[in-house]
C-alpha cells in the first residue's frame, strides 16, 4: 500500500508542507513590508490587489503636463516586482458599489468607507475560490493599530476578522504583537517571535524596516491611496449623484470626476472645463458622449456640458468656457458648440469675469 496517506494529525501535515499566504497589497509601504515579513519566513506569497476605479496613482499624473515629471507607475505592480511576487489584479467595480454606497459601519471624513472598504476585501480574498483551490493557509495585510481613524484600531481589527468571515487567518504582520496569536502563529506555520508591535500613526519603524531591507524607494508613507479620502472628490461624486436623484455611477463617471474643473451654473447641467493640455486630450475621448463646447478665436479649454441645458444655459456655458481661454479680457471670444447629434454652432460671447463666476458654482 504504497500509496496510502500516513497517518499523521491535521498539525503535523500543516508541519511538513511550505506554509501558502495571500497578501493584500495597495502598493503602499505597509502592504510591501507585510509580505516581506512572511516571505522571509519561508512563507510561498502572492499578492491580491482589487480595483474600485477610485485609486489615485498614475490617473491625474499621467493626464496633467505639469505632472509629467511624477510617477505614473501602478505601485501594486512595482510593489510585487520588488518583493518577486506573482500579483493579482482582480477588478471589483461592480461588487463594490455596494459597500461605497451602502457602508454598514458608516464614511470617515469624507466619502471614504475604510471599515466596510477593509472587510469586503479580506473576505473578497477569503472568499475566492482560486485561493482554495490552490491551497492558500492565510492571509496577511499592512495593518498598523492606530494608524487609520476608522479601520485601523485595536476594536476594529477583530470586526474585519469576523464579518468578512477570515476570522483567525487573518495575519497582521506589523502589528500582530499587539494582538491575540492567529492561527498560523499558534500552528507554528510563523514565527511570532518575529513579527512587530507597531502602532500609531508615526511612520518612523516602518522607515526603519524598510532600510533594514534594502528598500530605498516605496511609494510616500503619508499618502493615502484612494480618491475618495479626498474632500474636493467626495463633493463631485455627492453632486452628480445628487443631480441624477440616485447614487449610482459607472466607471466613466468617477474617472471623469477627476479631471477638469467641476461648475454648475445651473441645477440641469455641469460643465467640466480642462484645465491645460493633458486634459483637454483626455477629455477628446468623451466628445461623442457631451455636448461639447471650445474657443476657436484664442487658445483655451475643451468642456463637455454634463446634463440638459436650454439656448440661454448653452450661451452662458460658452461665457465660462471663454473666461478660462487666452482670450479671457478681450471684448469677444468665438466659441464652438458641438451637439451630441453631430451638429456644431459659433458663438461669440464676453467672456465672464472672474467675480461673475459664483463661488457655489465650483464643485
Amino acid at each position: 500500500m504504497y500509496n496510502q496517506r500516513p497517518t499523521l494529525t491535521e498539525s503535523q501535515w500543516f508541519m511538513i508542507k511550505q506554509r501558502k499566504a495571500v497578501a493584500l497589497i495597495s502598493g503602499g509601504l505597509d502592504s510591501m513590508l507585510a509580505a516581506r515579513v512572511i516571505l522571509d519566513q519561508g512563507i510561498h506569497v502572492e499578492g491580491i490587489n482589487f480595483y474600485t476605479g477610485f485609486c489615485v496613482e498614475g490617473h491625474t499624473h499621467a493626464i496633467r503636463k505639469k505632472d509629467r515629471q511624477k510617477q505614473k507607475r501602478n505601485n501594486a505592480l512595482w510593489v510585487a516586482e520588488q518583493l518577486g511576487i506573482k500579483l493579482h489584479i482582480i477588478d471589483v467595480i461592480e461588487d463594490y458599489k455596494d459597500v461605497l454606497i451602502n457602508p454598514k459601519h458608516g464614511y470617515g471624513q469624507n466619502l471614504n468607507p475604510c471599515l466596510d472598504c477593509k472587510i469586503f476585501m479580506v473576505n473578497k480574498a477569503q472568499g475566492w475560490a482560486w485561493m482554495a483551490e490552490n491551497n492558500f493557509d492565510f492571509i496577511i495585510t499592512g495593518e498598523v493599530i492606530g494608524q487609520r481613524p476608522m479601520s485601523q484600531r485595536k476594536d476594529t481589527m477583530p470586526v474585519i476578522a469576523r464579518e468578512s468571515g477570515a476570522e483567525d487567518r487573518l495575519l497582521r504582520p506589523l502589528c500582530a504583537k499587539n494582538l491575540p496569536a492567529t492561527l498560523p502563529e499558534r500552528e507554528g506555520w510563523v514565527d511570532r517571535g518575529k513579527l512587530f508591535d507597531f502602532s500609531g500613526r508615526g511612520r518612523k519603524p516602518q522607515m526603519a524596516l524598510a532600510a533594514k531591507f534594502g528598500f530605498e524607494e516605496y511609494s510616500q508613507p503619508a499618502g493615502g491611496c484612494c480618491f475618495l479620502t479626498d474632500k474636493s472628490y467626495s463633493d463631485k461624486l455627492v453632486d452628480l449623484w445628487r443631480s441624477r436623484g440616485s447614487r449610482e455611477y459607472a466607471l466613466d463617471d468617477i474617472m471623469l470626476l477627476k479631471v477638469g474643473r467641476h461648475i454648475r451654473p445651473g441645477k440641469n447641467f455641469k460643465l467640466i472645463v480642462s484645465r491645460e493640455e493633458g486634459e483637454n486630450n483626455y477629455l477628446e475621448g468623451y466628445r461623442k458622449d457631451f455636448t461639447s463646447l471650445h474657443t476657436i478665436s484664442h487658445n483655451g479649454p475643451l468642456a463637455l456640458l454634463d446634463g440638459d441645458a436650454n439656448d440661454e444655459e448653452i450661451r452662458l456655458a460658452a461665457a465660462i468656457v471663454a473666461r478660462y481661454s487666452q482670450g479671457k479680457n478681450s471684448d469677444k471670444v468665438s466659441v464652438r458648440v458641438q451637439y451630441l447629434n453631430g451638429n456644431t454652432r459659433d458663438l461669440d460671447v464676453v467672456p465672464l469675469a472672474a467675480s461673475e463666476v459664483a463661488d457655489d458654482w465650483h464643485i
